[in-house]
């Protein structure tokens, strides 16, 4: 299967999310473009001078959004409640699901159902105007980083329970490339922006220290 395939799961493979056309997103949008298409990832996540640091990352969560969209729409198939009964990373890390509002107290799900609910709440995250302003001009709440960074918080677990469950499926489907590039680009603008807690990054850490040697 390709890595833009659909899976068979349709509902955990969701459209794409772009930035409005003539916002401010669409040109940072153009300038990420550009900046990744020099191959230089950590000259793409820098802030670019007089931007909006909101702004960019507005920007850059849609993005990595569509990106463990699509790389997790690869391994549908594969990651099932059967194979994968609990969304875990690794024998010493495994997640629970809340969110606060639907389902306050933390409940274990399979691996598939956590990424749903994942998704699901980011989405309702990127589509909500008074968090994500979609004109130019609107401010952004004052808890906007907060939102990001549970947002960057929660797409990394994405990120570990690939490579610690299915590695191996991603290396026999030849994807593992654009697998390690998607992570360094995820895992770069994280710390340029200082998103995620240390702590929490522990189930990568060695794959992170190849990256950015702390």
């Amino acid at each position: 299967m390709s890595l833009f395939g659909l899976g068979r799961n349709q509902r955990t493979f969701r459209p794409k999310k772009s930035a409005p056309s003539g916002s401010k997103g669409a040109q940072l949008r153009k300038h990420i473009d550009a900046t990744l298409g020099s191959g230089n990832l950590r000259e793409a996540v820098r802030l670019p001078p007089g931007e909006d640091f909101n702004e960019w990352l507005a920007v850059n969560t849609v993005d990595f959004f569509n990106q463990v969209n699509l790389l997790y729409g690869t391994l549908t198939e594969f990651c099932t409640p059967e194979i994968c009964p609990t969304m875990s990373a690794g024998p010493k890390y495994e997640y629970r699901w809340a969110d606060g509002v639907q389902i306050k107290k933390p409940i274990e799900v399979s691996a598939p159902k956590y990424v749903e609910y994942l998704m699901d709440w980011i989405e309702t995250q990127l589509d909500d105007e008074s968090i994500f302003p979609q004109k130019l001009g609107t401010p952004f709440p004052s808890n906007f980083r907060d939102v990001v960074k549970t947002i960057f918080k929660r797409l990394f677990r994405v990120y570990a329970h690939i490579y610690h469950s299915h590695f191996q499926k991603i290396v026999s489907l030849k994807e593992e490339a654009h697998l390690n590039t998607c992570f360094k680009h995820f895992i770069l603008f994280t710390c340029e922006f200082g998103l995620i807690d240390k702590k929490e990054l522990a189930p990568l850490q060695e794959l992170i220290e190849s990256i950015i040697p702390y």
